[in-house]
């Protein structure tokens, strides 16, 4: 009776051991599809390409995001791409917690390039 009680709870509490490794690994929500979510982001006006997009649980029901975003815009233009940005995140994919980065093309941040160096800068 007793292994049918322990059988019965590993079955029931399997999902949830998989959901807090894979928060405790940093990896990416189940419910979150990446190329989903970079073609969104690179659908957004004023977008030309993004780069070091990760997305990883804070907990069971928030989800962060850190992206660069390359973009041609104005300093002012940047307040209504991030707005634009943050908002269809919550929408879409319920991500809460954005963190952006905007580079202008060919800008002083060669992120990906072997110019970052070793101390990771980048």
């Amino acid at each position: 009776m007793s292994l049918v009680v322990c059988v019965s709870i590993i079955l029931g509490t399997w999902s949830l051991l998989r959901a807090s490794l894979d928060m405790a690994l940093d990896g990416v929500p189940a419910q979150i599809d990446l190329d989903q979510v970079t073609a969104s982001l690179k659908a957004l006006p004023g977008v030309e390409d993004l780069h070091h997009l990760h997305v990883w649980s804070l907990s069971t029901t928030e989800t962060a995001l850190t992206v660069h975003l390359v973009s041609e815009a104005s300093s002012s233009g940047h307040e209504t791409l991030l707005r634009e940005a943050s908002a269809m995140l919550l929408k879409r994919f319920r991500i809460g917690h954005a963190t952006f980065q905007i580079e202008t093309p060919g800008g002083a941040f060669p992120c990906g390039d072997a110019s970052c160096g070793s101390a990771g800068s980048c």
